[in-house]
């Protein structure tokens, strides 16, 4: 993933540096602003980095210059209080998200400590100071506060910062349709006006002979070297794949790939049941929603531009994203399989996947390759986007995907995953449908709650958590 480029911004005040203590605390004060910044970057953030600001002035510079240089987010730390009218104004005026970054350089403040370290860690009545600022003037922000040494705050700084940058990347993108929605599945379905006036997101069709123009352009050396890489990639889980099959699939996935390119998608979908000569694919590209994924852009199936968009953006922050659906409750175990006809992110499964040609019975499509894997095991958070009575929302819940031995594994030409709620499995499933959830989601690991909250507030979003 290219490197994020983030402001970081640390705060002070003007009246120090007139009396004079400024002198005394800023040589603490300014190395520590670097330690800090050297923490975010070695998460792998480009982080541009500025001088402590006092006033208006110097604030509405710093954005400028964050602004100008293409960040994406801004950080701001607290050196010591800083007025909150000074930088408000820029603050909650910039269209930049805010990550509020809540620490201090000594981690003991108890009776046993110099009075004197109050002069290097007061900042906190700032930061409350500010936040109440811009919530008043509506502008959402998230905060992390811990000791840098002593709690994983930059962890969590980061996290903030990922889900920002998720958030902002879907408006002005565009998701791919290739065939339209799935008939008669209406709980994701949304119409291209409603995408582009609420979400800012245009829905792209290939044009009449597109998709087909691009297949066309495929090289024989471009599909052996695709074929290469899968042999490279993927275990054969038949005895043999039919070399014309292989080619066939290869050929119409690099057509897809072609398309997401020429039209700089942020996402597609693909509906499996209109693959004929109007879309320009003669079979379904299975394989290459799997790499698509892994190469960071979204996917979602049955023509779920709203599910794709939401996948599409989540990767510009977290790369281990992917689009799931819940198949079927192990009442017994209290898990739920994750499962799909062919389609997941490939860089999320345990061991080597596998690859075979599957018999594909509709429409008019041919039979295709496809890949199978298992999702591997670790904390993930669980995502919907679904309409409700009031306007679009999310729901949200921790969750625990499970780590199978391959002894154990049954499922080898499935899609699968086996998905442990925060609950009893009825309970979630009965609470997953009384909000209005779709059969199409989204799985993140790594993330947190916290984090994905701050993603629904900048997009304003109202979100359930479960």
């Amino acid at each position: 993933m290219e490197k994020i480029k983030i402001g970081f911004l640390p705060l002070y005040i003007k009246l120090y540096d007139d009396c004079g203590s400024g002198a005394k605390s800023r040589p603490r004060l300014e190395p520590f602003a670097d330690k800090l910044a050297a923490k975010i970057a070695e998460n792998g953030f480009d982080v541009v980095m500025n001088e402590f600001c006092r006033i208006k002035p110097e604030f509405e510079a710093a954005v400028a210059k964050f602004e100008a240089e293409g960040c994406k987010a801004i950080v701001t730390w607290h050196a010591a209080y800083s007025p909150s009218l000074e930088s408000i104004d820029a603050l909650a005026g910039t269209k930049l998200p805010l990550v509020v970054l809540d620490t201090t350089e000594t981690y003991a403040f108890d009776p046993t400590q110099e009075p004197g370290e109050i002069s290097y860690c007061h900042g906190i009545h700032g930061v409350m100071d500010m936040c109440s600022m811009l919530n008043q003037r509506g502008k959402a922000v998230a905060v992390a506060a811990g000791h840098i040494d002593h709690s994983d705050v930059i962890e969590r700084t980061v996290g903030y910062l990922r889900a920002a940058v998720a958030a902002t990347s879907i408006d002005g993108s565009k998701t791919g349709s290739i065939g339209g929605s799935f008939a008669g599945m209406g709980d994701f379905l949304v119409s291209d006006e409603e995408m582009l006036s609420r979400f800012g997101v245009k829905v792209v069709y290939p044009s009449e002979g597109e998709i087909a123009g691009y297949r066309a352009e495929i090289t024989d050396e471009e599909v052996a070297a695709e074929i290469a890489e899968d042999n490279k990639k993927y275990d054969v889980l038949s005895a043999e794949i039919d070399a014309e099959v292989h080619a066939r699939t290869a050929r119409n996935c690099l057509a897809v790939r072609k398309w997401i390119a020429k039209q700089n998608l942020n996402a597609f979908t693909v509906n499996f049941m209109q693959l004929n000569k109007e879309t320009g694919l003669e079979i379904m590209p299975f394989m290459e929603a799997c790499k698509a994924m892994g190469r960071g852009t979204g996917y979602a199936g049955e023509g779920d531009v709203l599910t794709a968009t939401l996948v599409g953006g989540l990767m510009h922050g977290f790369e281990k994203s992917t689009f799931v659906e819940i198949f079927c409750p192990d009442w017994k175990g209290n898990t739920l399989l994750l499962s799909h006809m062919g389609e997941y992110n490939e860089n999320l499964v345990s061991g080597k996947p596998k690859m075979t040609e599957i018999n594909f019975i509709y429409g008019d499509a041919k039979n295709p390759v496809v890949s199978y894997g298992r999702y591997h095991g670790g904390q993930a958070v669980f995502m919907n986007l679904f309409r409700s009575t009031e306007g679009f929302k999310m729901l949200i819940s921790n969750v625990q995907m499970e780590e199978v031995r391959e002894q154990d594994d049954k499922f080898v030409n499935k899609v699968r995953g086996w998905l442990r709620p925060n609950m009893p499995v009825a309970d979630f499933l009965e609470n997953i449908s009384r909000v209005g959830a779709t059969h199409h989601s989204a799985l993140v690991y790594g993330a947190r709650v916290n984090e994905i909250i701050y993603f629904c507030k900048l997009l304003g979003l109202p979100y359930e958590v479960i």
